[in-house]
């Protein structure tokens, strides 16, 4: 799989270990030789295979992939909200996979009611290019602030939030250089420590064990502060407070300044 390019591909070695896994998008029949075949999906980049896709022989079980397979069949339950309660039948069936418990109770995630009470554009992203400096909204302070409530003698000697009693708090490291250059310093900064604070209000733990993170692309097409050749971080603190960031699944990192026509521009 390591050289495939393209075409039906069909490993003759008889090889069944599984080291690798992939998506099954489709299949067909291919038109000249009429043969049977997958069209799976893989995560190695478009560079790969056909545009990050094979056709991979069908009925053959080749690389065990229809003898060792898994899939999903989802449920509307948000139209008409529903939830499932375990029962205990379902707890104590024998099949359960019981050695990677015990199981995490579920809590409140304090932070839905602050995304709930975020504006619409927080998801939508921004409805108009910002500008590269948005307007500074001046200091927004909270009733009490830290230093208010923990002195400074009780501060510890040290404080690494990527080990904090064994939990790592912070959002995962990126390059903003990829897929190509962008001074973008000033927006993945800032995302990133919004992100970290969402982690350690969360706690870290279950549902919110997965890292937040912020959209910095979304501050980058907004000149929410500035652009690719560089920009001014207290900016996109103003943005967030009156607009909202998306998260980072909603608006991809491109590495690119927004162009607003269909005529490309060099930055």
């Amino acid at each position: 799989m390591d050289d495939y390019t393209g075409g039906l591909f069909e490993d003759k070695s008889g090889d069944m270990d599984i080291v690798h896994e992939i998506s099954i998008v489709g299949y067909g029949v291919d038109a000249t030789s009429k043969t049977p075949y997958w069209l799976i999906r893989n995560s190695w980049g478009t560079h790969w295979g056909e545009k990050g896709f094979m056709r991979l022989v069908r009925g053959k079980n080749n690389l065990a992939v229809e003898s060792d397979c898994a899939w999903a069949t989802p449920v509307d339950t948000w139209t008409t909200p529903k939830k499932h309660i375990t029962t205990d039948a379902e707890k104590n069936d024998t099949r359960n996979e019981t050695t990677n418990g015990p199981y995490p109770i579920t809590k409140p995630n304090p932070a839905e009611a602050f995304l709930e009470a975020a504006p619409a554009k927080a998801i939508a992203g921004c409805s108009r290019r910002q500008g590269k400096y948005f307007e500074k909204i001046g200091e927004v302070r909270p009733a009490v602030m830290s230093w208010d409530e923990i002195a400074v003698t009780d501060l510890p000697t040290g404080v690494d939030w990527r080990d904090v009693d064994g939990v790592n708090y912070l959002s995962w490291n990126k390059n903003q250089h990829i897929p190509i250059y962008c001074g973008s310093c000033w927006a993945q900064g800032t995302t990133s420590a919004i992100a970290d604070r969402f982690n350690i209000l969360n706690k870290n733990v279950g549902e919110s064990a997965t890292p937040v993170a912020l959209s910095a692309q979304e501050i980058v097409n907004c000149e929410a502060g500035g652009d690719c050749s560089g920009g001014e971080p207290d900016s996109v603190y103003a943005y967030a407070y009156t607009h909202g960031i998306a998260h980072s699944s909603c608006e991809q990192y491109d590495a690119h300044n927004l162009v607003p026509d269909a005529t490309p521009k060099p930055y």
